[in-house]
């Protein structure tokens, strides 16, 4: 299992059209077959503050994932709403299991 944490910061503005689009983009990437879970944080001392947690079940689901066309349309909806852009970080899974999820 790969987990990667997506770290957004989006214009104060843009809070809410963000939530939107992202939620949007959560509800189906929990339906690809290589998506064990699509979680979407945002933080709450600074509300402008966002963290997508992406559980992707074979090292291939992401790259899978970016080419649907819920991700495209997401990318492209939120690009504007950035105030600064995006960074993630990966990780390695270690609990629960992975059959698990």
């Amino acid at each position: 299992m790969l987990v990667v944490h997506v770290h957004v910061h989006v214009q104060p503005d843009c809070v809410e059209a963000f939530k939107v689009a992202s939620l949007d983009n959560a509800r189906a990437s929990v339906q690809e077959p290589g998506v064990a879970r699509f979680d979407v944080m945002q933080q709450a001392e600074d509300p402008t503050r966002f963290v997508l947690v992406e559980a992707y079940r074979t090292p291939t689901a992401p790259a899978a994932h970016k080419e649907t066309a819920h991700y495209a349309k997401w990318r492209d909806t939120v690009a504007p709403m950035m105030a600064e852009p995006r960074t993630s970080v990966k990780y390695a899974n270690v609990f629960p299991g992975d059959a698990e999820l």
